[in-house]
């Protein structure tokens, strides 16, 4: 076994892989949710089919998706090796107990925090990325003489159901506090803590993990208010979609 297998598969090695492939997700985050606000103009998806498109069949961006998906695996891979680890290293109860007096909720829970996410991301990505890839019977519309997959209608008649968006928005709130501990661990795994900036480090970590779930969390629930009110048509949508099933 070479030292780098060896360090890769050490305790250290195993947080820095967490931490690298953590913040490449957060950076993922960003650039989604940016994307997505697209969702929040009312030109009846046009912005948002146009960006779905372009994030879909652009290469460099192609290219990125793999690296992410990869991520999300590694990440999630040595998430639970680390969480057994840590668990078989704390073999009295007594003792995990007290660490509550000095660690976070957080801290403790980003195994069950993390599971909460997997689930979600397993639902929301068979609902929207799959049909966007793989969907035979996805409505198209036309712009300008160019089709595009109408993503939006999709999205609409998902986020227009209120358990839909109750699972999505709950599901935020756990990734709130997932990220809430993972940011500022992240960047002391990598070494990148020093008691000048370690207070900013906090204040950012906890900022962000509350501003991009809430920016997350506000799509659904705006779509959700408009369907409702009547500002948006989800029957006309609604009706794209089977008819895009019927092949009509």
């Amino acid at each position: 076994m070479s030292w780098f297998t060896k360090s890769l598969s050490s305790s250290l090695g195993r947080k820095l892989i967490m931490s690298l492939t953590g913040l490449f997700l957060i950076t993922f985050l960003v650039v989604h949710m940016i994307g997505n606000m697209q969702l929040l103009k009312l030109d009846g998806g046009e912005a948002f089919n146009v960006y779905a498109k372009f994030m879909t069949t652009n290469p460099l961006i192609k290219t990125t998706s793999y690296l992410l998906y990869a991520g999300i695996i590694i990440h999630i891979i040595y998430s639970i090796i680390l969480t057994r680890l840590n668990r078989s290293a704390r073999p009295v109860k007594y003792a995990y107990e007290k660490a509550s007096t000095n660690s976070t909720w957080a801290s403790r829970n980003m195994g069950l925090l993390g599971s909460v996410i997997l689930v979600f991301l397993v639902i929301h990505m068979r609902s929207f990325w799959f049909e966007m890839k793989f969907g035979g019977s996805m409505p198209m519309v036309d712009y300008d003489g160019v089709e595009y997959k109408n993503l939006y209608a999709l999205v609409v008649a998902a986020f227009s159901q209120w358990w839909y968006t109750l699972i999505y928005v709950v599901s935020m709130v756990f990734l709130g506090y997932h990220l809430s501990h993972g940011f500022a661990s992240a960047f002391q795994t990598l070494g990148l803590n020093h008691v000048k900036y370690n207070s900013f480090i906090k204040k950012f970590g906890i900022a962000f993990a509350v501003i991009i779930p809430l920016l997350f969390a506000i799509q659904p629930i705006v779509i959700f208010i408009w369907s409702q009110s009547g500002k948006i048509d989800v029957s006309v949508y609604e009706q794209m979609i089977q008819m895009a099933q019927l092949g009509q």
